[in-house]
């Protein structure tokens, strides 16, 4: 019956899902930047191939070479002689700022089978380019480079490890008795985590921030005694605006926290980082901040909170939103214990759409992590013996 399930064709995933917005490889970095703040998206694709030529018609001519965000942009912007000249790096190529690691987005036939599209994930993929007809059955390629993906009367969407996952928990019942089993049973508590101590700078925490990018999870933040305080997340940082960068700068990780949070940065953090900006001879930085500077701020409550404030109070309530809308994420950490059942992390993870849970003990010090694609591994290998 399980094995039945997961006959299923990733097409079936695909129904009801926008076509791809396609930005060119020849684009340039403030080209990307613009075009991720008019997008609904987080993601934007990132495509090799020539939408001006009549004469390519196959379908390997037009790629899928990877997917950028505004966090890319943010920890490029964040590199020291970015940070003294952003004008600049923002003429750059978009090459800059897809990942090094190698087979993120993978392209796949329509009637490639769920079983694949699990297998690729678990071989590190994270987004599934899926082919699906024009609905325009048009047969001219777009010239723009930011507009959707057409290429010989095919557009493209693409399926995440989160589709996945949320197809699976509506089959829950066909995997008995190993939903119920606690993840600490399952052997799927991860153990590589990234983490940074709340009182160290930011800066420091740039590389971590770029991997957790290219790992779907986020950047753990902990007390001197290793318990869990909140998190800086790549998700809440694709809700910002590339002046993210001063503050991350400038500012401990702590205080970062609070300036990413929901609402806007507050204004005393803003002032702050403007002054050790000027104190930086960070001019270019600063400049890019006064652009933004009319936007709203938030209070200075949630920042002058305890850091060290019981997680148990701290768990975000607000993580959700429409299926395609940029959600506006709150830097209080997902958390689990090392007996939830693997069905209860599926649900809070999908609840609050994230792609991990943050496991903790008792007393709130940091155990590990379960990803989707632990997850995603539990059920391949019930359907090796089933």
């Amino acid at each position: 019956m399980a094995v039945s399930s997961l006959a299923h064709e990733v097409s079936d995933l695909c129904l009801g899902k926008p076509a791809l917005r396609s930005l060119s490889i020849s684009a340039t970095v403030g080209e990307a930047l613009s075009a991720l703040k008019r997008s609904d998206d987080s993601y934007l694709s990132v495509w090799s191939c020539d939408h001006t030529s009549k004469e390519k018609t196959d379908f390997d001519d037009c790629r899928c070479v990877g997917k950028i965000c505004m966090v890319d942009v943010i920890c490029y912007l964040c590199e020291a002689k970015n940070l003294s000249c952003p004008s600049s790096a923002l003429k750059s190529s978009v090459s800059v700022l897809l990942p090094k690691t190698p087979g993120l987005v993978r392209h796949v036939e329509p009637h490639s089978s769920l079983l694949d599209a699990i297998d690729l994930i678990l071989e590190g993929a994270q987004n599934i380019v899926v082919p699906i007809q024009s609905s325009s059955r048009k047969k001219h390629l777009h010239k723009s480079s930011f507009g959707p993906t057409l290429h010989n009367g095919r557009e493209f969407c693409w399926i995440t490890q989160e589709d996945v996952v949320r197809f699976l928990l509506g089959s829950i019942g066909l995997f008995s008795p190993i939903p119920a089993l606690s993840i600490e049973s399952l052997g799927i508590v991860g153990t590589e985590i990234l983490s940074v101590n709340y009182h160290v700078p930011a800066i420091s925490a740039v590389e971590s921030i770029a991997r957790s990018l290219t790992r779907l999870i986020s950047v753990a933040v902990v007390d001197d005694s290793g318990k869990l305080i909140g998190e800086i997340s790549p998700f809440t940082l694709a809700s910002c605006d590339e002046t993210v960068a001063a503050a991350i700068a400038t500012l401990s990780a702590g205080d970062l926290m609070a300036y990413i949070d929901c609402g806007g940065p507050p204004e005393d953090l803003v002032r702050v980082v403007k002054a050790r900006l000027k104190e930086r001879n960070l001019e270019g930085m600063l400049e890019l901040m006064e652009e933004f500077s009319s936007c709203s701020s938030s209070s200075d409550e949630e920042y002058f909170s305890s850091p060290t404030e019981p997680l148990r109070g701290r768990v975000s309530r607000s993580r959700s939103g429409s299926y395609s809308a940029r959600i506006m994420r709150r830097s209080e950490a997902i958390v689990c214990q090392p007996r939830s059942s693997l069905v209860a992390v599926m649900i809070q993870a999908l609840a609050h759409r994230v792609s991990y849970v943050w496991v903790i003990e008792d007393d709130y010090s940091l155990a590990g992590i379960v990803t989707f694609p632990d997850i995603l591994k539990v059920f391949r290998e019930h359907l090796k013996w089933s």
